[in-house]
């Protein structure tokens, strides 16, 4: 395993369409535990192969519960809303209050191939739209409604809330 390079938010890379994974091979095992090691690294919550350059429909995050792996991750259903407070491994040292669904459904692969549905809420949902975003080109700063204050991010750094915050 390797730690990768994660592209901020002036790289053209994060602005183009990931690809689908049309064969899981041993470069994309790779990937997944590169971007795995980079995440818990960083810290951060989730990262998308985008953010490392990489223009593929993979995502990994951890709500929590342990690394989750998403191979062509798609969001089928979402009910309700949240407005949360997000920050970015791309995008260092902005957080902003952004919308999201409170509930969703994805279907994904795993690194066997295997076709998974996964329902997700509150903190776990924020951070698949945050991540299946990535892998479309959009960033977080395009969905803020309200930036969070130098002040209010002080006062997050200082209560460790920010390394919980950041994707």
């Amino acid at each position: 395993m390797a730690l990768r390079n994660i592209r901020t938010d002036e790289d053209p890379v994060l602005r183009k369409r990931a690809r689908t994974v049309a064969k899981i091979n041993q470069r994309i095992e790779i990937l997944l535990e590169d971007m795995a090691e980079t995440m818990y690294a960083a810290p951060g919550l989730g990262l998308a192969a985008p953010q490392v350059g990489i223009l593929k429909r993979v995502i990994v995050y951890d709500a929590g519960d342990g690394i989750v792996e998403m191979i062509n991750p798609v969001i089928t259903d979402s009910e309700d809303e949240q407005v949360e407070v997000e920050g970015c491994l791309s995008v260092p040292g902005k957080y902003g209050r952004v919308r999201r669904p409170a509930l969703i459904t994805v279907v994904y692969q795993d690194r066997n191939g295997n076709e998974l549905t996964k329902t997700a809420r509150e903190l776990e949902a924020v951070v698949i739209c945050h991540e299946t975003d990535h892998l479309d080109g959009i960033l977080f700063t395009d969905k803020v409604e309200e930036y969070l204050t130098d002040v209010e991010i002080e006062e997050m750094h200082s209560s460790g809330e920010s390394d919980e915050e950041i994707l």
